[in-house]
């Protein structure tokens, strides 16, 4: 089967879901779906990866059933506060951007995490830094980075599996303002901690010795 063919009908099922309909209009809007669907993926074509390693792709398949879990359950967390945030009479919010270096490389995995912080409420993925590797995170309240950082690391984990990235889950996050001679051994200072979560958005400049 062509390949466009197949990723027509991925789209007409994501187009159930996109319209949440219902089962008596499920055939209609499948077959609005194919129609719309069909034309796009064989207009695009020319884009796809020449291989698909099916192998790799379903060893990831338990891992995003997973990645799936992870994220519905940080969906209904962050639904509960921010509503509690904008009800609440002191109105707890400090709006803060960070810079979130990533493990991950590959556009696909990428472009995942970034989505997934954009559709959980409190958060969203302003930009993506290619040269650093490093994606710009807008927070409700940036007070407590941590808590905002670890399900993201999570997310990250399984997408490393799931995309079968270079990197494996647990392995430190690069720190994007080690220089190349660093990188390669040859350090003329401190190291870097390379495990650092996230930088702020303002990194890289001088540190304030006043």
């Amino acid at each position: 089967m062509r390949r466009w063919i197949g990723v027509g009908a991925g789209l007409a099922v994501a187009w159930l879901f996109v319209r949440g309909v219902t089962p008596d209009e499920l055939l209609g809007e499948f077959i609005i779906g194919l129609a719309v669907g069909l034309p796009i993926a064989y207009a695009f074509r020319r884009f796809y990866l020449p291989d698909l390693a099916l192998g790799d792709r379903l060893r990831g398949l338990p891992y995003a059933g997973i990645y799936l879990g992870h994220f519905a359950k940080e969906l209904a967390t962050a639904n509960v506060d921010v509503a509690y945030r904008v009800l609440a009479p002191s109105m707890p919010i400090e709006p803060d951007v960070f810079e979130l270096p990533l493990r991950v490389e590959t556009d696909l995995a990428v472009t995942t995490i970034a989505n997934s912080i954009s559709l959980t409420p409190g958060t969203l993925s302003m930009d993506y830094d290619a040269e650093r590797n490093a994606l710009y995170v807008h927070a409700i309240d940036g007070r407590d980075r941590e808590s905002i950082v670890d399900p993201i690391r999570t997310w990250e984990d399984l997408a490393l599996r799931i995309f079968d990235e270079d990197r494996d889950p647990g392995d430190p996050v690069p720190d994007p303002d080690r220089t190349e001679s660093e990188s390669t051994g040859d350090h003329t200072g401190e190291d870097s901690p390379t495990g650092a979560g996230e930088q702020p958005a303002d990194a890289g400049g001088e540190t304030d010795g006043e």
